[in-house]
């Protein structure tokens, strides 16, 4: 399923996705169960209780949350119902600045609760901090530019900017081979940030 917000045919069907967007975006802990599922592949709600170490009636309550907004899918073939992702892709252009968001960015967003770096960083700075500095941690874990660079880039206390980094080396690690739109984080810069001589 892809939710652009330039829709071309189905308005509805956009601002729905756009909507679903931004309730996973608004709670840490929808946004870590609709990743857990993405990147698990079809799980039951026993593999969800036990990844995600939550209640089992939270996890039918949020997977069934999920299913309405329309990023998860349950199969109801087998006795035990699986649950399936859909990869998300929605991207804004505000006022000439495009922004791609992803599964990358969602599963950062759902970590933050179990992360501190990443918590501050967002109580501080906002989402759109967050998805800078992926945008810096992508580089930064493939070794393409310094930790040093990266922490500059990001116009943050330096040994603050370096744990944001560590900890989203970490997503980037995860969702590299499971966010089909992971190159739109790497491309959302048009320019590597240069390197020190």
């Amino acid at each position: 399923m892809n939710y652009m917000s330039k829709a071309a045919g189905d308005p509805e069907r956009a601002v729905n996705g756009l909507l679903s967007v931004a309730q996973l975006l608004e709670e840490p802990r929808l946004a870590r169960l609709y990743t857990v599922v993405l990147r698990d592949g079809a799980v039951t709600i026993d593999e969800i209780v036990e990844t995600l170490e939550i209640p089992r009636t939270t996890a039918y309550s949020d997977a069934g949350t999920l299913v309405e907004l329309g990023v998860l899918s349950r199969d109801e073939e087998q006795k035990t119902h699986t649950y399936t992702a859909r990869p998300i892709n929605l991207t804004a252009d505000l006022d000439g600045d495009e922004y791609t968001v992803t599964p990358t960015l969602i599963d950062a967003f759902g970590r933050s609760p179990h992360d501190q770096d990443l918590d501050l960083l967002l109580e501080k700075h906002g989402l759109g901090k967050l998805a800078t500095a992926l945008t810096y941690a992508i580089p930064y874990a493939d070794g393409e530019i310094s930790e040093r660079v990266a922490a500059r880039e990001l116009d943050l206390q330096y040994a603050f900017a370096v744990a944001v980094l560590h900890a989203l080396r970490d997503v980037v690690n995860d969702m590299r081979g499971v966010d089909p739109y992971f190159d739109e984080i790497r491309n959302a810069r048009e320019q590597p940030p240069e390197t020190e001589v």
